[in-house]
């Protein structure tokens, strides 16, 4: 399976993944970011077929393309059930605040923890990982972790915003993160690739370090 970043939103810093079977050609999408012209581009010069759009929480940097491609690629939008009501509320995701309001369609699939979704022969494991949102979701292939913001590089998502719980955060990423392979590679939602291993040590606030 491949992907690929998009910087759709350089304002801050989202990293959006477009993600695809080499066989089939069929394609997922992680948090469309924004209404970027490069997100129809891409899929359409590499000739895939989208079939799924998730969102891995509701927040206003990982939704805000979701109109865009939806309109221009038939396809259902997912995300977990408690964070669902924030795709058509600027005020739930953020929106309002930065004096903007994006209003996302609603979902079509919910996506509930140990769901799996395919593209081509590839199984994608959904985990809730709650703390940064009640939604908040990674998905899981093989030794590809897409975690959203729930786990950076050395860093951990934010906690201070509504549903936002560290200790639960720390929970989420303890024991359901951290007993994944050590080589699995973690794609964040922000900043730089890392691995589970790296993290299990290194990282500041859930790292063994931390919990001395």
């Amino acid at each position: 399976m491949k992907y690929k970043i998009l910087y759709v939103l350089p304002e801050f810093e989202t990293n959006t993944y477009l993600v695809w079977d080499e066989e089939s050609m069929e394609a997922l999408l992680i948090d469309p970011a924004f209404p970027s012209p490069l997100l129809k581009k891409e899929i359409k010069q590499n000739n895939l077929k989208l079939k799924y759009v998730v969102n891995t929480h509701g927040h206003a940097d990982h939704i805000g393309g979701n109109e865009f491609v939806l309109r221009n690629f038939k396809v259902p939008l997912c995300i977990h059930p408690n964070d669902a009501e924030m795709l058509e509320n600027p005020r739930l995701n953020l929106s309002a605040s930065f004096g903007i309001e994006i209003v996302s369609p609603p979902p079509d699939i919910l996506l509930n923890d140990g769901d799996k979704l395919t593209i081509g022969d590839n199984n994608i494991r959904i985990i809730h990982t709650p703390g940064h949102t009640a939604g908040g979701i990674c998905l899981l292939s093989k030794n590809l972790l897409f975690s959203g913001d729930t786990l950076f590089c050395e860093s951990i998502g934010r906690t201070d915003l509504p549903t936002g719980d560290l200790e639960q955060l720390k929970k989420s990423i303890i024991e359901k993160l951290f007993i994944l392979p050590e080589e699995t590679l973690v794609l964040p939602g922000h900043g730089n690739t890392t691995t589970i291993g790296k993290e299990k040590i290194e990282n500041p606030f859930v790292g063994i370090i931390a919990r001395l």
